[in-house]
């Protein structure tokens, strides 16, 4: 069953099998960010909490973040992600949000910003106001996915160089994995990590994940599963 934590009079946590999504309120509206993995329910959940008009946003399509997205006849996601979604049998009608667009919940304008890599649509969006960055899976300090099909490693290294240019604009950073919260000093370390993997400095170790071979780098700070290098003797 989700764990439903308040962080403020306006903001709640949902905790639902090691995913995190989030309820955001205005003076107007209120937004879901995300809708878990196992939380099919998570339009009810979020009404339980507010009397606003509930609107939807996914920060990504994979499977742990869309569960609840079918109570949603239409919901905010960004077009590059759209393939992912229906490939994992995501319904409905995706309302476009792209880099730099702003909803205004009342009072609380949310920016988003960009950042595929992860995904080919990953979103991060900034809560202007409240100076906090909710940050899908991008930023994390557990292990990233960055293998099988639709990933892109040098990608995720320029958005993180891109978050970079934001780092003083927010204060902290509310991840979908990993602790909570932690700290934007975490993104030029994920930049750093990412470019040693690419340019074949990092060290990793081949490991199952769904029956397949995959390449874990661990870092102090994070880690990523890729995809094992066709010239990898382990």
């Amino acid at each position: 069953m989700a764990e439903i934590i308040k962080i403020n009079d306006t903001t709640w946590r949902i905790e639902d099998s090691g995913v995190r999504f989030f309820l955001l309120a205005g003076t107007e509206k209120a937004l879901l960010i995300d809708s878990g993995m196992r939380t099919p329910d998570a339009k009810q959940i979020a009404e339980s909490f507010t009397k606003l008009p509930i609107m939807l946003l996914n920060t990504h399509a994979d499977p742990d973040h869309i569960s609840g997205n079918g109570s949603f006849e239409r919901f905010y996601m960004h077009p590059d992600e759209e393939e992912n979604y229906r490939a994992h049998g995501g319904a409905g009608t995706i309302v476009p949000i792209n880099d730099n667009d702003i909803i205004d919940l009342g009072n609380r304008p949310l920016k988003i910003i960009f950042i595929p890599g992860h995904t080919p649509g990953s979103i991060a969006i900034l809560d202007i106001n409240n100076r906090v960055l909710i940050s899908g899976d991008s930023v994390q300090d557990g292990n990233i996915f960055m293998f099988k099909e639709r990933r892109n490693l040098p990608l995720y290294a320029e958005s993180m160089k891109k978050l970079s240019l934001y780092i003083n604009e927010f204060d902290t950073i509310y991840p979908s994995h990993g602790s909570f919260p932690v700290s934007p000093d975490l993104i030029p370390k994920l930049r750093e990590g990412a470019e040693q993997i690419i340019n074949g400095t990092a060290r990793g170790e081949v490991i199952s994940m769904f029956g397949a071979p995959v390449m874990l780098y661990k870092f102090p700070y994070a880690g990523f599963f890729c995809d094992v290098p066709k010239n990898n003797k382990s």
